[in-house]
């Protein structure tokens, strides 16, 4: 067989094969969004970049909660997207593990609501918050429609935390206003104060050291000129046979 009958059958082959559809469905489990993952990271690092010099909480994202009466990892474990406790070791840790933590819980849970987490994150995981894990505060967000929503538990029960005239939620437990600021989710003090990311920070830090070296720089221009004129004044004043150290 020559060279060119052998490259007219592998094209012939080539062409018979059959190639699968290009629109098959994914039948991976779902993962969270973009927007999701840059929100929980933004979260966990303003409030360890606020906290940067405390040692006594624990805050984690998308970590699995064991909270098994029987202390079994394999029944009663929840994954809360964000979530915060208080009176705490900072460490890092695996997972949260109730029976090994004095039996402490979350005292801050915050849910982002997704198409296939919403109707979950609104009732069931509400339910076991509040009468489980008896989470003082719990938010949602969704990052997408930015519905945001908050509650705090009153007597058993979750009361709805009613926003200040910025829209913010007042966490109790975290002393923070929570709030949407540029379609994000962010923390503010309770001045008002957006509580930056360590990036946000030190460009911050950087302004101003510009803005103080501007500053330096004007005030010694301005003595520069001073003293030209106090010389040019003094040789006018010695034109006229006027001495101005005498002055």
């Amino acid at each position: 067989m020559t060279i060119a009958q052998d490259l007219e059958r592998s094209q012939e082959e080539w062409v018979e094969i059959e190639y699968p559809p290009s629109d098959l469905e994914s039948q991976e489990p779902p993962l969270e969004s973009y927007l999701h993952l840059q929100q929980l990271l933004l979260l966990l690092k303003c409030l360890d970049w606020l906290w940067k010099d405390r040692q006594d909480y624990f805050a984690a994202g998308n970590l699995t909660i064991y909270y098994s009466p029987n202390q079994k990892k394999s029944e009663y474990f929840r994954g809360p997207d964000f979530f915060v406790v208080l009176n705490t070791e900072r460490k890092p840790r695996k997972s949260w593990v109730v029976w090994e933590e004095d039996g402490k819980y979350p005292h801050v849970i915050i849910e982002l609501l997704s198409n296939s987490t919403a109707k979950v994150d609104r009732t069931e995981k509400k339910q076991i918050y509040q009468e489980i894990f008896r989470t003082p505060d719990y938010f949602w967000f969704s990052p997408d429609t930015l519905e945001f929503q908050g509650f705090h538990l009153v007597d058993g029960k979750y009361q709805d935390i009613y926003p200040n005239e910025r829209g913010w939620l007042w966490s109790q437990q975290l002393q923070l206003f929570i709030g949407i600021y540029e379609q994000k989710l962010r923390f503010f003090t309770p001045e008002g104060v957006l509580v930056p990311t360590p990036e946000e920070a030190a460009q911050t830090a950087q302004k101003r050291a510009v803005t103080a070296e501007e500053a330096a720089q004007t005030a010694q221009q301005q003595l520069e000129l001073e003293r030209q004129q106090k010389e040019k004044l003094a040789a006018k004043l010695r034109e006229l046979n006027i001495d101005p150290d005498t002055l």
